[in-house]
């Protein structure tokens, strides 16, 4: 019952959305804060000192007190030049969405809006919100802001900003004015890596031994070979060309660990699938810390193996994708 009580409530928000506040897909950068966008009503506060002014107007009416007259319309002077502040400190704002870097599930994502102020006047007492949670800032005369808006991850895949609330009760608290707009904004959220997960699969294939495989360096001393015109004299092997011997050339090598093959078949038959995911997001993880090469297959797409930062940006993404609409098919180089 829960559940249907809060599907219809979001049902409900979102079509009030669309007709109070125009919203739709996310929209075109940069977004304005035009004068029909910003929307302006009194805050609890607000609310509470126009029954104050209220009960002291029929106060003075009753006693026919001339100076609680001038307090009441001093006051009510004060609150209604407040709407206007409120309003002007959201007028003419620019936002541009910015970007937000890849986060784990469970982290917290951080989407970043770039702000920007045309007034030569400050924007104080602003607050953006979005997801539950929000974060205050001014904006200096004739300047941008690059505000971070910190949201918690629940589920892995694409994390879209979506309604994002642009708000002020500047100067007096009295007044709230506000926007709601859509960024094109979204944050890619990695299945969370599993805590404590089983050693790597020892699965390579062609000559790498137990502890590893030697590839070309210039870490040991790994032999001679025969010399080729592209060698640098510094690795011609001189004392054997002086006793007669043929010119060779010094081969360095450096040993890792060999290539890894993590396969989402291969994965126990009791893990469901996002258990699977955050298996290999482990595996990916210690394998590039490892130093080793790696290739990932999961149903209907593969990578290739590889290794270093790109690589594994390209698993994790492959990862957080999986099972969706913008999910990569094939094999990738």
């Amino acid at each position: 019952m829960a559940v249907t009580a809060t599907g219809l409530l979001s049902t409900l928000r979102a079509a009030a959305d669309r007709w109070l506040f125009r919203i739709g897909p996310a929209e075109a950068a940069p977004i304005r804060l035009v004068q029909r966008r910003i929307y302006v009503l009194p805050t609890a506060a607000g609310l509470a000192f126009a029954g104050a002014l209220l009960a002291m107007l029929l106060a003075s009416i009753n006693y026919n007190l001339s100076l609680g007259y001038g307090l009441v319309f001093l006051l009510g002077g004060a609150a209604v030049a407040s709407i206007v502040h409120a309003f002007r400190n959201l007028l003419g704002l620019s936002i541009r969405p910015a970007r937000c870097m890849p986060v784990f599930c469970g982290d917290t994502a951080g989407f970043v809006l770039q702000i920007d102020n045309p007034r030569p006047g400050r924007r104080p007492a602003l607050r953006l919100r979005a997801h539950g949670e929000q974060t205050d800032f001014d904006i200096g005369p004739a300047q941008a802001a690059s505000v971070t808006l910190p949201c918690p991850t629940h589920h892995r895949g694409e994390l879209p900003l979506g309604r994002t609330v642009l708000e002020t009760t500047w100067p007096l608290g009295l007044i709230r004015g506000w926007s709601v707009f859509v960024p094109e904004l979204n944050c890619l959220v990695y299945p969370a890596p599993e805590p404590a997960p089983p050693a790597l699969p020892e699965n390579g294939e062609g000559n790498e031994g137990r502890h590893g495989r030697m590839r070309d360096g210039d870490d040991d001393f790994a032999g001679l070979r025969a010399h080729r015109s592209a060698d640098s004299p510094r690795h011609v092997a001189w004392k054997v060309l002086a006793r007669g011997g043929p010119m060779l050339t010094k081969q360095y090598a450096n040993w890792t660990g060999q290539d890894l093959q993590l396969d989402w078949t291969t994965l126990p038959a009791h893990l469901d699938d996002e258990q699977r995911l955050s298996r290999l997001a482990a595996w990916v993880l210690q394998a590039e810390q490892g130093g080793r090469r790696y290739a990932l297959a999961l149903p209907g797409s593969a990578i290739e193996l590889g290794q270093g930062p790109v690589h594994l940006q390209r698993c994790l993404s492959a990862l957080a994708r999986f099972g969706s609409p913008t999910a990569p098919r094939g094999r990738q180089p």
